[in-house]
């Protein structure tokens, strides 16, 4: 595993990357709404990125992909292929991002509800979130991504849903998807051991079924294989000399 320690100019350019990335979802928001179809969404971040950012959008043509953004809603679990699908009420939707500017990449992903979630999709989108909120409180210098993986693992089991194993975070740079892997699952003190400047994401992918999942003859689409809901949500962290770094947190977090 030959994992990239990011130089204080790659830190920069990776923030500034990371915050594009945040502001193209805080842009959408307010068009994730029924009656709205998923390639309307992927035209008006398509636009945004590339007429506004002057940035490019990293999945379009990425090994193939048709498309800008990811959409994943319902039992979707990732690379969702944007299309006429029509967003209705109570569907719940992950819409994932990656911005490259200046030859480095920002990668997040964000949960909607459209209208209001079933309590059910509630509970799995709070869950999600606090998974991934508990994977970034542990990213500091000395812990490991066993104990990362822990945490998500343990939590999300607590709240009786299960993990996707076959998916996970990645390190981030001026490649889309570096070394290391970031395992949702995992035992603590084992794995890498986190050093300041590295940078990754975590991406925690939750079911409310089983964790099985299968792949679509589109060769991309992700589905839990019992069709029951999925969540994700996802944020490209550094590890700093005391802790972490979120580089893809919007203006309504807080961490």
């Amino acid at each position: 595993m030959s994992v990239i320690i990011k130089t204080s100019e790659q830190i920069e350019k990776m923030r500034t990357a990371g915050r594009l990335a945040s502001e193209v979802l805080e842009m959408i928001e307010p068009y994730v709404i029924a009656g709205v179809t998923t390639d309307e969404l992927n035209t008006r971040c398509h636009d945004y990125i590339v007429n506004t950012q002057h940035a490019i959008p990293a999945p379009l043509n990425y090994r193939g992909f048709p498309k800008s953004i990811c959409t994943s809603p319902n039992h979707v679990v990732c690379h969702g292929i944007p299309s006429d699908k029509v967003l209705k009420p109570q569907d719940i939707i992950n819409i994932d991002v990656t911005v490259i500017k200046d030859g480095y990449h920002g990668d997040t992903s964000v949960m909607f509800c459209i209208g209001t979630p079933s309590l059910l999709a509630k509970r799995l989108i709070e869950t999600t979130y606090e998974c991934l909120k508990l994977g970034i409180e542990t990213v500091k210098p000395g812990n490991t991504l066993g104990d990362i993986g822990h945490i998500i693992q343990t939590h999300a089991h607590q709240h009786h849903f299960s993990v996707v194993r076959e998916f996970c975070g990645h390190g981030i740079g001026e490649g889309f998807h570096e070394d290391p892997h970031v395992l949702h699952y995992g035992k603590p003190k084992q794995g890498l051991t986190l050093e300041p400047g590295m940078i990754f994401t975590i991406e925690p992918m939750i079911n409310a079924g089983k964790r099985f999942v299968k792949t679509l003859s589109d060769d991309w689409t992700v589905v839990t294989r019992d069709r029951s809901l999925s969540a994700q949500w996802e944020h490209t962290l550094l590890v700093t000399q005391t802790g972490v770094e979120v580089l893809t947190q919007r203006t309504s977090e807080q961490f």
